[in-house]
């Protein structure tokens, strides 16, 4: 049984959450878009993690240490290399697809997340850089990433919008689009071969979460089996009202507007899929938010779970209600998504900003070896 193909029924894409120059040029990830993977995503940890273990890029870092002593330089010839190469193994599922799927995708620099101009000009600039029309460009979801995505968009660049985590900013992410593209038809351009996805976090929510109803627990003993109960639940609850909100923007007039001209709809994608903790299914985030028109972005070792042992079965929209009563019994624990949000979007900023930091450290000590070689 192909899980990856069932999936694809269903309405869901799988992309990989990692990118390695060897598995590029070994034909892994040739097998696993035959296989039915239909996108790569990659982020500042992914690359320092690739370019750290690896010794793919040796030959490259050797020549390219001759040429400049910039790290950040270094890093984008690296990136934009694998960025290319891995495009042009999805290229068949982009055309095959006419447009709607076989992306691969590449993060603005984390620094930038809070300034609306410079995310543009790297966005533009990385887009021009790669050259491939199954380019992803990722910005994040903050509120100074919002106008850009929206101006990027008009652009005709396509966007993957990353580090979502509430559905008050992922409102906020959906409008942009749509503004976009709107602008775009206004111009008398074509929004046919624009494509966005919506990057929502997912397993971070409950890493989150659980530690609060820890505290809780251990401060009101008598409520304890309480919090517990709640413990592992948040974030597809989360996910699935983010879901419902999907399937209430892309319907009705103004919609049916955009698709009359080809628009695709703005996808939900469920990010940071595989389990934190040992104690939950190690498919808890893949079998539970399976839905048309969605999503999943998984590293090698979830993969392989789910083509293991997953389930393939519409689950996303199962029990709006019990995921309304979930957050409605977090709020009357005290434990706001507001505040659990705002949290997330921080933390997941800066550890991409120092991920990034430590990519570049990497590459700036191997440059140095191979300069005085």
């Amino acid at each position: 049984m192909n899980r990856i193909l069932s999936l694809r029924a269903l309405g869901q894409s799988i992309w990989l959450d990692f990118i390695e120059r060897k598995m590029i040029q070994d034909g892994t990830l040739h097998q696993l878009v035959v296989d039915g993977v239909a996108g790569v995503t990659s982020n500042p940890t992914i690359f320092q993690q690739a370019i750290s273990k690896s010794n793919a890029y040796s030959d490259d870092l050797r020549q390219l240490a001759g040429t400049t002593t910039d790290p950040k330089s270094i890093f984008e010839s690296l990136a934009i290399a694998d960025i290319q190469a891995a495009a042009d193994v999805l290229r068949p599922v982009y055309d095959a697809d006419d447009g709607h799927d076989g992306f691969v995708s590449l993060e603005v620099a984390p620094d930038l997340a809070y300034d609306t101009s410079a995310t543009i000009a790297e966005a533009r600039r990385l887009h021009a850089a790669v050259q491939r029309p199954n380019l992803m460009v990722k910005v994040p979801a903050t509120q100074a990433g919002i106008p850009a995505i929206r101006q990027l968009i008009a652009d005709g660049i396509n966007i993957n919008v990353t580090l979502i985590f509430g559905l008050d900013r992922y409102a906020d992410v959906k409008e942009a689009y749509l503004q976009g593209l709107e602008e775009r038809l206004r111009a008398g351009r074509p929004v046919d071969r624009v494509a966005s996805v919506a990057s929502f976090f997912i397993s971070r929510v409950d890493v989150n979460i659980d530690s609060r109803l820890d505290v809780l627990g251990a401060a009101h003993r008598a409520e304890a089996a309480q919090y517990a109960a709640l413990k592992g639940k948040a974030a597809v609850a989360n996910a699935r009202l983010a879901y419902a909100q999907f399937q209430e923007k892309f319907a009705g007039e103004r919609w049916e507007s955009l698709a009359a001209a080809g628009a695709q709809v703005q996808r939900p994608l469920w990010a940071s899929t595989s389990t934190k903790n040992p104690a939950y299914p190690d498919l808890i985030y893949v079998d539970t938010l399976i839905g048309a028109h969605t999503v999943n972005t998984m590293p090698p070792s979830t993969l392989e779970a789910f083509r293991d042992h997953g389930t393939p079965m519409r689950t996303v929209d199962q029990d709006l209600a019990g995921a309304q009563r979930t957050l409605a019994a977090l709020a009357q624990a005290g434990i706001h998504m507001d505040e659990v949000i705002q949290e997330l979007e921080l933390d997941g900023i800066k550890k991409f900003a120092d991920s990034f930091r430590d990519l570049l450290k990497t590459i700036d000590e191997r440059r140095a070896e191979f300069a005085t070689a």
